[in-house]
């Protein structure tokens, strides 16, 4: 019987070539994308469960009040490691710090390499399941020593033994080879841990550290805190019991900010990021959600298009059905039938969608910035390919098998079938479906593109182009810098250089402690503090509202500060230059005069608001910045760049990023949504398109005896095509009116997750509407004239 069905189903696609073509390139395509957003939601789903204690993994993160409002960070004290293991011991099974993820260089030999990098406690590695290619887990008892991924130890070994060598870190500290790792897979979030020091060694060459952990300074949050809790231990149990653990250790002029202590399970950690006063929120979930959605409408969309020439073609297997029954079929023999077919295509399209997604998927990654490759060794991944093969086969042959079964063989002998005003209904809707999907992802795409358009045209208050910076990893940089800053200068390859402690596109440093006359005693100032150069105005550009830049003409300027907007609006003072600021208390106070306030830098993320930020005189040695000369090459310019540090400074590789590169890269995740975003819509309009061409192609078909009447009593083919084109036209018009609302409540609730955001302007409807119908009337023009130019004296031949 199934040999039977497929035979017949075969000779049903061949005969109806075109047909059948429309049907497997849309359900290929359909399929196609609904893989690669698979894949993609599998890739996202499955991030970090590498590690094996992924369930019991925990961030230790706080929550902490400012001025009325409740801020989620990362950072913490360090005395809460030794806190945590002396109260709560049995509760967790390991609790490492960390230090925040920073660049080091690695130098054996001739060899010198820059590389990412943490310092952690030694129970790390274990709790983050590596899977260790030589060594073991205790591999960071020794101070100094250093544990490698696979990869650093090819880029510095070659093929060489690495254990046991001595290499020096940073140009001034030794540390020898105790582990090889093997590289952390790309969906997870140590995937750039390409090297792991002892956190003893950190606390033993960083005095800051070790004076932090010495005296208990619960009033720095400058680390980071990983645990693994015990098998036995509720993890939200455990949160709530160690809430106020730091609280009850501050001191009473310390606790206004009232912290809180909260464990972040490592499974919400890249879905769920986001915080809203104190409350996990969403995160990028909702993407993986959104885009789940959408590869399922896209898929219902090449569906629609089977059920659509299917039903309609309905009067060319009316006979058959009829002739069927009359001789004794069942209707469930008939329901196999048509269901053999629907299978049949489905099968020939999801070899076709694998070719086609193949083909596709590094062009995907490279959009989506993944590695996702195809799991054709997984077992797994072909009974899931198999389900979605019977899942979409089932929905497309459902609604055509049922129906065309329903015909009863007296009426369709005799010619009867439906009247065509009821039998077009169930095709209109479906059309309305298909539009109503591609219409709203199309204002979707629009709308994703103007708030990034609208960030980035953000006044950002200095000038980035031009702008290169470097870190300088080495301990001699310090007593050099000066030099180095007149020899560039002096080279007339440059415009400006300055260092300063952050770079111009991130605050690296937090602090308190300030206080200024007339302020609110209920106001916890808590300020950027970024370091600079007394030329790292003129190098960025930076503008100034009020008051003047830091000079070296005056001595007076190391005591000085210089404040943006966001500050004065925030201290809430007036004619603030010459206002003195005093920063801590009582014998350990200093006190700065303010000389200038420039307009907000944005430094941070350009969807918040930005930060209020003192910029100081003095301590700045981590990063340079230099303003190339626009009168010579980038390229040459660079080069003199690179000479001269290697030659004061050689044990430090030259490494630099273009400034308005970095700036960009923070419109990165946004970009990619948009982008995705764009290609689905197209795709979905294409999918549609292709249906709508089909049908029009059939209605043409079966009207035109009625085409060729017109024409004998006059109709020009302007008329018809207009008569050809109005039923699709206002299927489209009433697809516009359901997809506009519908839009507008999704991405207006998308935006106000932004601080800072664009609004859903009306104009963009009617112009997706116009962009609709111009898309439909171009698809069904061409049957519409091929038919309207057909000779009369052919259509009406038999009758």
């Amino acid at each position: 019987m199934l040999q039977n069905y497929l035979k017949i189903a075969f000779r049903s696609l061949q005969k109806n070539k075109g047909y059948s073509a429309i049907n497997i390139g849309g359900l290929a395509v359909g399929m196609s994308v609904a893989m690669l957003i698979g894949l993609w939601v599998y890739d996202e789903l499955t991030f970090d469960r590498y590690h094996r204690n992924y369930e019991r993994l925990v961030q230790v993160m706080q929550h902490q009040s400012f001025n009325g409002s409740k801020g989620t960070e990362r950072s913490i004290p360090m005395p809460l490691v030794t806190e945590l293991r002396n109260r709560y011991g049995a509760d967790f099974k390991h609790l490492a710090m960390s230090s925040w993820p920073g660049g080091h260089i690695l130098s054996y030999g001739d060899k010198k390499i820059s590389k990412p990098g943490n310092y952690m406690d030694v129970e790390m590695p274990e709790m983050l399941s590596l899977e260790m290619v030589k060594g073991d887990y205790s591999a960071l008892k020794e101070t100094n020593s250093i544990m490698l991924s696979a990869k650093t130890v090819e880029a510095l070994f070659g093929s060489a033994e690495p254990m046991g060598k001595v290499i020096k870190m940073d140009n001034k500290l030794d540390v020898r080879v105790t582990g090889v790792y093997k590289d952390l897979p790309f969906n997870s979030e140590f995937r750039d841990l390409t090297m792991i020091v002892p956190w003893e060694l950190f606390i033993a060459s960083q005095p800051w550290a070790k004076k932090s952990r010495d005296e208990a300074k619960w009033d720095n949050n400058s680390y980071q805190l990983y645990a693994e809790v015990a098998d036995h231990v509720d993890v939200e149990k455990l949160s709530a019991k160690i809430k106020f653990v730091k609280l009850n250790r501050m001191k009473k002029d310390e606790i206004a900010s009232k912290p809180e202590i909260f464990l972040h399970p490592m499974k919400n950690w890249h879905l769920r990021s986001n915080w809203v006063e104190g409350e996990n929120t969403s995160g990028f979930i909702q993407y993986v959600w959104l885009f789940s959605i959408v590869g399922l409408f896209v898929l219902l969309l090449a569906c629609i298009n089977f059920m659509n020439l299917s039903t309609a073609r309905s009067e060319k297997r009316a006979k058959e059905v009829g002739i069927r029954k009359a001789v004794g079929s069942l209707r469930s023999q008939l329901i196999g039938q048509f269901f053999s077919e629907s299978f049949l295509v489905v099968t020939i399209a999801f070899f076709c969608a694998i070719v086609l997604a193949t083909n596709l998927l590094p062009a995907f990654n490279e959009i989506a910035s993944k590695k996702i490759e195809f799991p054709w060794t997984q077992p797994v991944f072909w009974f899931i390919s198999a389900a979605f093969i019977f899942t979409t086969g089932l929905l497309a042959g459902s609604y055509p098998a049922l129906y065309l079964s329903s015909f009863q063989p007296v009426k369709v002998l005799k010619g009867v079938i439906r009247s065509e005003r009821f039998t077009a209904v169930p095709r209109k809707a479906l059309v309305v479906v298909q539009f109503t999907v591609s219409i709203t992802l199309i204002i979707g795409t629009v709308i994703v593109y103007q708030q990034i358009q609208h960030t980035k045209n953000r006044p950002i208050g200095y000038d980035h182009n031009g702008l290169i910076m470097t870190t300088v990893a080495a301990p001699e940089f310090a007593q050099k810098a000066d030099v180095i800053q007149e020899e560039l200068m002096s080279s007339g390859a440059i415009a400006n250089v300055a260092l300063s402690s952050s770079p111009p596109t991130g605050i690296w440093s937090n602090n308190g402690g300030f206080s200024w006359k007339g302020m609110d005693p209920n106001l916890q100032a808590d300020f950027g503090t970024v370091w600079v150069t007394k030329d790292f105005g003129k190098t960025v550009g930076w503008k100034f509202k009020e008051g003047r830049d830091f000079s070296k003409q005056f001595l007076t300027d190391s005591t000085a500060v210089v404040l943006n907007e966001a500050a004065v609006k925030f201290m809430g003072i007036k004619d603030p230059v010459g206002k003195v600021v005093q920063w801590g208390y009582g014998k350990e106070a200093e006190f700065f005069t303010i000389i200038g306030v420039i307009q907000d830098m944005l430094m941070e993320s350009p969807y918040e608001p930005v930060k209020q930020v003192f910029y100081f005189t003095g301590k700045a040695t981590n990063f340079m910045t230099v303003k190339l000369s626009p009168e010579k090459s980038a390229t040459g310019s660079i080069a003199v760049v690179e000479s001269v540090l290697k030659r004061h400074v050689p044990a430090a590789p030259f490494e630099y990023k273009f400034v308005n590169e970095e700036f960009g890269k923070k419109f990165a995740s946004e970009e990619r949504i948009g982008k995705l975003a764009a290609i689905f819509a197209g795709l979905a309009i294409f999918i549609s398109c292709l249906g709508l061409f089909g049908l029009a192609s059939f209605v043409a078909e079966q009207r035109v005896k009625e085409i060729g009447v017109r024409k004998v009593l006059g109709a020009s083919i302007l008329n018809l095509w207009q008569l050809m084109s109005q039923d699709f036209v206002v299927l489209v018009v009433i697809s516009c009116i359901i997809a506009s609302p519908i839009a507008y409540y999704f991405l207006n609730d998308w935006l106000l997750t932004y601080k800072y955001h664009t609004t859903v302007q009306w104009w963009i409807f009617p112009a997706a509407a116009g962009c609709a119908m111009l898309i439909t009337i171009a698809t069904v023009s061409y049957q519409a004239i091929r038919a309207a130019l057909i000779n009369p004296v052919k259509s009406l031949r038999s009758e």
